[in-house]
């Protein structure tokens, strides 16, 4: 009996959350909710998040986890878009990028950035290549944060076969990150159990120099960088099950000195996948964890985000990870 009742409940809530997910997005159209706790978003499931601030809006692009439970597998084919002005009203817009809009790849929308530079917007993603075995990165660009974006070169910006002197896997280049250094340079930084990065070009979708390994303790995935200061940091999932854990320099060039764990373990989720960003005054990580997930796996995953302190060297304080969120 007891049984039938757990499967009672697991069906109502299957069933209030395909509710909740019909009536908020009507075809073509915004979805706005509020968000009072972590996760922000409860009636989808969203991973790999990055962030930006544009115009006094944060936007959040997530790669969607539509894997059906209880299958345990990653099913992302699609990207999607949230923005907010204050962290507890957001919006989802209606349009999502699709990995099959790079007409050259076959799918697996794995995690991605959006960067402004020019008044034009430049998503980077990572996706499965067609023809070229492995994982490749491509770039669509726009006019808004919010697309319609489309493919930016009609190839890929970087594919497998490019980085085979460091790694055999095909799995090495994904996870793209860019960043803008304050003389204007454009770096991309990616990879999965090497670090890599090289420059772009102003145009953003061209490689401007040779790619270049970055030594890294502990590295497995998902680079981002930031800077606040005079402190470049390089943060990073780590080992598997991942943690978050960050390296700092002086130089967006290097040397990194590692200087451990920033964020433990996410319940529910084999990966840490992270965006650190400053909103309206304050430090913010963004994340993923499988809170609502109700198998309990990480492949249906959903967006968190807590607040992220310094320390007067420079160092970062440890995440606390909360279920209140931000909004309190």
């Amino acid at each position: 009996m007891k049984n039938k009742f757990e499967l009672f409940k697991w069906s109502l809530c299957c069933l209030f959350a395909l509710w909740g997910t019909t009536s908020l997005h009507a075809a073509g159209k915004d979805t706005t909710f509020v968000a009072t706790t972590n996760p922000i978003v409860k009636y989808k499931y969203l991973g790999d998040p990055a962030a930006m601030v544009h115009d006094g809006t944060l936007y959040i692009y997530a790669g969607h986890d539509e894997a059906p439970a209880p299958q345990q597998f990653y099913l992302m084919n699609e990207w999607c878009i949230l923005s907010t002005k204050d962290l507890k009203h957001f919006t989802e817009h209606a349009y999502t990028l699709k990995a099959t809009d790079f007409k050259w790849a076959k799918g697996d929308a794995w995690a991605s950035q959006v960067i402004e530079r020019n008044g034009k917007f430049y998503w980077y993603v990572t996706v499965e290549h067609a023809t070229v075995p492995g994982k490749s990165i491509g770039v669509a660009v726009a006019d808004s944060p919010v697309g319609p974006f489309r493919d930016a070169r009609g190839s890929a910006l970087i594919t497998n076969d490019m980085t085979t002197a460091y790694t055999s896997i095909a799995w090495d280049d994904i996870d793209p990150t860019v960043f803008i250094d304050d003389d204007g340079q454009a770096y991309l930084f990616w990879g999965n159990t090497q670090c890599y990065y090289a420059k772009l070009k102003e145009n953003m979708i061209e490689l401007d120099g040779p790619i270049m390994p970055i030594p890294l303790p502990r590295y497995t995935e998902a680079p981002w960088i930031h800077k606040h200061g005079d402190w470049y940091y390089l943060s990073f999932a780590s080992e598997f099950p991942e943690k978050t854990c960050y390296a700092m320099s002086r130089s967006i060039n290097g040397p990194w000195e590692y200087k451990g764990i920033l964020n433990e373990l996410a319940g529910n989720s084999n990966t840490n996948h992270q965006a650190i960003i400053d909103f309206q005054g304050r430090s913010y990580f963004i994340y993923h964890n499988g809170a609502i997930n109700p198998d309990g796996c990480g492949f249906r995953r959903s967006i968190c985000i807590d607040r992220l302190e310094y320390n007067p060297d420079g160092t970062i304080k440890r995440i606390q990870m909360t279920t209140e969120g931000v909004v309190k």
